[in-house]
């Protein structure tokens, strides 16, 4: 049991390589067992090259996983694949017309020195965000998605002069959490943005019951945080990624002249120290889906 999908999938050749367990949906029927359905609004540039980084975790899983990747309406993809869009994506309208989602992926975006409501697809992405809050037993925002959860929340991001970029020590700060709980007392996980929060801010936002706390680093300040009734679980690093992504990101910059290399990150030797954070949070985070919508009301 694992991830649904069809054979015709382009990841298909490295989920085979990990060795991660798939099922077609053809297969997945005569199991009987119905799949976690988990909504990615996938907003990454080269949206087609990303995939694999959050397929890998979930397909890690003892539950069965149907990822449904959406798309913006709002939005010019001129990144990526027009085809593979087509053939792979569809509206969040769409997307729970027929089923509900049992959990949403909002990724980063390259979009973090813009101001929201400054933002070409901020009205569309917003109504998705707060829709998912009402119907979705919970959302996962991740970098850039994790600041727009949290400005919906009234926390706003503030932008740095250069880009926080690397190897990050975090501490878990809720050993009993549903999620964090499993992760390490301390644990590394990659950052790669130009915005933050103010850590006063944060703190101030726990005290007034719109977020726990959940994970802090030095250099990083709060990473993982929630809002209390855990509908919103906000990640502001990138924990899926891989070494060969922050290698092309760091290669990437390097072209653009405007940023350092990786902090405490080889590129001649890419060793990777976070994959068990990586999946513990979301083998995690899809324990805690699958909780909620089995749990009786």
């Amino acid at each position: 049991m694992t991830l649904v999908i069809d054979r015709s999938n382009h990841t298909l050749p490295l989920i085979r390589q990990e060795r991660i367990s798939w099922i077609t949906p053809e297969d997945a029927e005569r199991q009987d067992i119905r799949p976690l359905r988990i909504g990615i609004l996938n907003i990454m540039p080269f949206g087609k090259d990303y995939e694999f980084n959050l397929l890998h975790p979930l397909g890690l899983s003892i539950l069965q996983v149907e990822p449904v990747w959406i798309r913006l309406e709002s939005h010019e993809y001129s990144s990526g694949d027009q085809q593979h869009m087509s053939d792979l994506y569809q509206t969040y309208e769409k997307a729970t017309q027929l089923s509900r989602l049992d959990g949403l992926i909002v990724t980063g975006a390259p979009v973090e020195k813009i101001h929201f409501h400054e933002v070409r697809y901020w009205s569309e992405i917003s109504k998705i965000i707060q829709d998912s809050r009402l119907n979705c037993p919970s959302t996962l925002g991740i970098c850039w998605g994790a600041f727009a959860l949290a400005f919906l929340l009234g926390v706003d991001k503030l932008t740095y002069d250069n880009k926080l970029f690397g190897l990050f020590k975090l501490q878990n700060l809720d050993s009993g959490h549903p999620i964090t709980g499993e992760l390490d007392d301390e644990f590394w996980c990659p950052q790669s943005r130009y915005a933050g929060i103010d850590d006063s801010l944060m703190e101030g936002a726990q005290r007034d019951g719109k977020l726990n706390l959940l994970a802090y680093g030095e250099r990083a300040g709060y990473s993982i945080f929630e809002t209390p009734d855990h509908r919103f679980v906000m990640h502001s690093g990138h924990p899926e990624y891989n070494s060969r992504r922050i290698v092309y990101e760091a290669e990437r910059d390097k072209l653009a002249g405007d940023v350092l290399p990786p902090e405490n990150f080889d590129l001649s030797n890419p060793i990777n120290c976070w994959r068990g954070h990586r999946n513990t949070f979301f083998t995690q985070w899809l324990k805690f889906c699958y909780q909620q919508i089995s749990m009786p009301r």
